[in-house]
């Protein structure tokens, strides 16, 4: 009983702060699970050849659902690891993060995932007001493709939002890496919103895991309050998302 009135609140609060996602797409949260929810949507994908409307064929993936609401919040900080790489490709020892040629960087389809990620996050109307970026190529693919994603529900959104590289985020302890994650945390404990969303910071997943004893996947955020001491509130990434070989025994379930 207790969790369904408190479904029933969730529901209205989001039809507040989910006016920007009605004006953008149909984004749909359901909860599918006691402690688990998803988020879909129908974008508009007609043509000339096709006047309906298409769900993205993609679900949005977040845990506990009582961190629903916390999702919504500007002054929370997504911490994200950049999105799905070629992992028959390593980097070179010693490889400068701006030297694409010699690391790992997104496959196609890892870009694609995370460009729908954005579709997604946007049309369910969570959309970051600021990011935080480390130098190497494949974050900044995954910006790139965020920002696709989130372009095609609001064209404006590569011009509003405030975007930084920033070493700090920098793979940890590599060369011209980050030398500790103490600025990555003093970041986030600074972090108190802005009226244009949440931070969104694109790190690595050694930097994640050395500052939340959390291992991620590839494309998956922590939300991250700094109100509660840098409390980890729950995760959200794409239902699709998978251990990768580099970090993961793919024989032990997470």
């Amino acid at each position: 009983m207790l969790l369904k009135n408190f479904a029933k609140i969730v529901a209205c609060t989001l039809t507040l702060n989910n006016a920007v996602a009605q004006e953008m797409g149909t984004g749909r949260i359901e909860q599918v699970s006691r402690h688990m929810g998803e988020m879909s949507m129908q974008m508009d994908l007609s043509d000339e050849t096709n006047n309906e409307s298409q769900p993205v064929q993609e679900t949005l993936r977040f845990e506990p659902w009582q961190m629903l609401d916390d999702l919504f919040r500007d002054d929370v900080v997504f911490l994200m690891r950049h999105g799905p790489t070629d992992w028959s490709r390593r980097d070179m020892v010693n490889v400068a993060p701006t030297d694409c040629s010699n690391q790992r960087v997104m496959t196609g389809e890892g870009q694609e995932q995370i460009r729908k990620m954005g579709i997604l996050l946007a049309g369910n109307g969570i959309i970051p007001g600021r990011i935080v970026v480390s130098e190497w190529c494949r974050n900044h693919q995954t910006l790139d493709a965020l920002i696709d994603g989130i372009s095609l529900l609001d064209p404006e959104f590569r011009d509003r939002t405030e975007i930084e590289v920033n070493s700090a985020a920098n793979l940890l302890l590599s060369l011209q890496g980050a030398p500790n994650v103490t600025e990555l945390r003093e970041m986030i404990s600074s972090w108190h919103g802005d009226k244009d969303g949440p931070l969104m910071i694109i790190s690595h997943f050694t930097n994640i895991a050395e500052l939340t004893e959390f291992n991620v996947y590839e494309g998956e955020a922590l939300i991250v309050d700094p109100d509660r001491n840098n409390r980890i509130l729950g995760y959200i990434r794409l239902k699709s998302a998978a251990p990768d070989e580099g970090h993961f025994d793919d024989k032990v379930a997470r």
